[in-house]
């Protein structure tokens, strides 16, 4: 029997009711607040578990899209190692990131022994067995390396999505081939649409008796109230002790346009939540400066402080016009390049 959205919904909602109790505490406000993680400081750097994993994280995460954005190649290799010598270890990317140039470029910057100090992760689009195994050849080669550390279904978007990938010649049966081989150790997914297709996408999984290692999941200070993946998703992930990835925290600038918040207000936001990494965008070392400076003068946000947020934000955030990548086609660039997902 087909799941419909309000099923998937009510999922999300039991789960939800069924963890409250576990993941936060109220405040006065009525604002509850999910447990930050454990973190450990190594000189201005925090470190995080990445769910029941084990691997030790970097709380921020160097964004694999932005990394194609300079113009000369050799800027964006010393950008990338700067952020490693600098102690980020938790490196994002994907197949489609500029045709494959975001991959070549970090598969350059890894060389001279930088792919040891870092946990490497990158997505695919593929949807059928064959589409995603030739991807992910394609990025074990523009990577330089012999294996991912996280692979990630990509743009997860559609409800219709998680059938394709965990179908009988799905891309699933090449994600699980390509981790028997060793040329990936974990699995995971990330989708920006709306919570209830990455709710879908867990159901799915468990029906197939198989758990993600890792989610990647929009979290900043506008999700909260439209289209919540902090409402409906994070308690599920919890509850089932996933690695959170969060993104998004500025929606590629967006959030910053509505003037009610401040780039350092909006990582401490994600970081105060339970979230094992935040990856953003870093594009030039002025970027890399304020995501580091934002590390160095972390304190987990009271439930005071985050309500104050929240409210200063409610009304912007209203009709979800600073997070276009749930709104609008702008983001996805699977809608615009069907071929992709095969």
């Amino acid at each position: 029997m087909d799941t419909t959205r309000r099923d998937v919904l009510k999922l999300g909602i039991a789960v939800a009711g069924m963890t409250a109790g576990l993941m936060a505490q109220s405040s006065a406000e009525g604002v509850t607040v999910p447990p930050t993680p454990t973190s450990t400081r190594k000189g201005d750097m925090l470190y995080r578990t990445l769910g029941s994993t084990g691997e030790q994280v970097s709380v921020i995460g160097l964004g694999g899209y932005h990394i194609g954005h300079p113009s000369d190649e050799q800027e964006a290799i010393r950008l990338i190692r700067a952020a490693i010598d600098r102690g980020i270890t938790f490196m994002d990317n994907s197949w489609d990131y500029h045709d494959g140039g975001s991959e070549m470029r970090m598969g350059k910057a890894l060389r001279d022994g930088y792919r040891e100090k870092v946990f490497l992760m990158t997505k695919i689009d593929g949807r059928t067995r064959q589409g995603a195994a030739k991807q992910i050849e394609d990025s074990l080669k523009r990577l330089q390396t012999d294996h991912i550390d996280l692979l990630q279904h990509h743009e997860v978007i559609r409800m219709e999505d998680p059938d394709r990938i965990f179908a009988e010649g799905g891309a699933q049966e090449a994600v699980l081939q390509a981790k028997k081989a060793g040329k990936i150790r974990y699995i995971g997914f990330t989708g920006h649409k709306d919570p209830v297709v990455h709710l879908r996408m867990l159901e799915v999984a468990a029906k197939h008796h198989f758990r993600f290692d890792g989610v990647q999941l929009p979290l900043n200070v506008m999700d909260a109230h439209f289209r919540s993946f902090q409402h409906q998703v994070l308690p599920v992930l919890l509850k089932d002790h996933t690695g959170v990835l969060g993104m998004k925290s500025m929606a590629d600038k967006n959030i910053l346009d509505s003037g009610v918040v401040t780039p350092v207000e909006c990582l401490h936001y994600a970081m105060t939540l339970p979230t094992s990494v935040v990856i953003t965008g870093i594009e030039s070392m002025k970027i890399l400066d304020q995501a580091l400076d934002a590390v160095r003068t972390f304190e987990p946000m009271t439930a005071s402080q985050m309500a104050a947020l929240l409210k200063r934000t409610a009304i912007a955030a209203s009709d979800g016009r600073y997070e276009p990548f749930k709104t609008t086609e702008k983001f996805d660039s699977t809608a615009r390049n069907p071929q992709w997902l095969g």
